[in-house]
């Protein structure tokens, strides 16, 4: 293994037009819990961290995702292999510090785009989460992103940090940062972007429960219930404002054994995206 060190997601941060839109989805859709409110930004969590999710008002829509780096040293580790490569690169204020509820970070974009944030030692709360809806939701999980070349991006998190592969389905590529098969799924599509946010639930009926609450609702489902056979986890997408997509799971698999796991190449037909047979309709790409 090697490269900066990376432990796990911390946050997204979005900004949108449909700022009153998105705090309400948030709350009592999604199921998440606001620690802080003005009328410009929200700071919103989904496990015992003060923000998983920032909702800030703008007119220009901007999408970042942060991840929680294993301390200061680690920090320079990466600032310097971002350097020798020639990624431009930021240090974060004090006051975006503050902003942010995170000792230090950097800033600066993948290969395809996307705005990335590596920070330490984000803010725990202490306590756990207590949403107004019980959506089952455990944990803040991983994010997709959408990438022009999954192949060549993924060397990039593999090689500046230690990212390992952990499968690919069709062109899409899971990275893992840790024992959790994937923290970052790598999708292609000629534009930068998220493409999904996911929150793991408590259990199955978590997910058929929320699977009936969003149809009730008139939620737009975008794939599943179903499996991933990757993963093992059962899962739902739906959408959400901003046309942004969120997803449920529950039941992902760990990988404990790092010398012994081998990537496996999935199906690019919609087994391999679900075991049971939904379809992902666009939703993923084809090759």
């Amino acid at each position: 293994m090697s490269g900066a060190l990376v432990k796990d997601i911390a946050y997204v941060r979005i900004v949108t037009s449909n700022f009153v839109e998105s705090i309400d989805f948030a709350v009592n859709v999604l199921g998440l819990e606001i620690s802080f409110k003005d009328k410009n930004k929200a700071y919103l969590r989904s496990d015992d961290r003060y923000c998983t999710i920032c909702y800030e008002y703008g007119v220009n829509s901007e999408q970042v995702v942060g991840f929680e780096i294993d301390g200061p040293n680690e920090l320079r580790v990466a600032t310097n292999a971002l350097e020798e490569r020639g990624v431009p690169l930021r240090w974060g204020t004090r006051e975006e510090c503050a902003e942010r509820h995170v000792e230090e970070f950097i800033s600066f974009s993948d290969p395809s785009g996307n705005m990335i944030e590596m920070v330490t030692y984000p803010e725990y709360t202490g306590r756990r989460h207590y949403p107004s809806r019980d959506a089952g939701i455990t944990k803040f999980s991983h994010v997709g992103l959408f990438s022009k070349d999954p192949r060549s991006d993924q060397d990039f998190w593999c090689s500046i940090f230690n990212g390992r592969v952990s499968d690919w389905a069709g062109q899409i590529a899971l990275l893992r940062f840790n024992e959790v098969h994937h923290t970052l799924a790598l999708t292609p599509r000629e534009e930068s972007g998220i493409h999904h946010i996911n929150f793991q639930v408590e259990s199955i009926d978590d997910v058929m429960r929320s699977y009936y609450f969003l149809r009730e609702r008139g939620t737009k489902i975008i794939f599943g219930p179903g499996r991933h056979p990757t993963s093992s986890a059962v899962f739902l997408y739906f959408q959400g404002p901003d046309n942004l997509v969120y997803e449920y799971s529950c039941g992902v698999r760990s990988i404990l054994d790092e010398e012994g796991h081998r990537p496996r190449q999935f199906s690019r037909s919609n087994w391999g995206a679900c075991l049971w047979g939904a379809r992902p309709n666009g939703f993923l790409p084809d090759g």
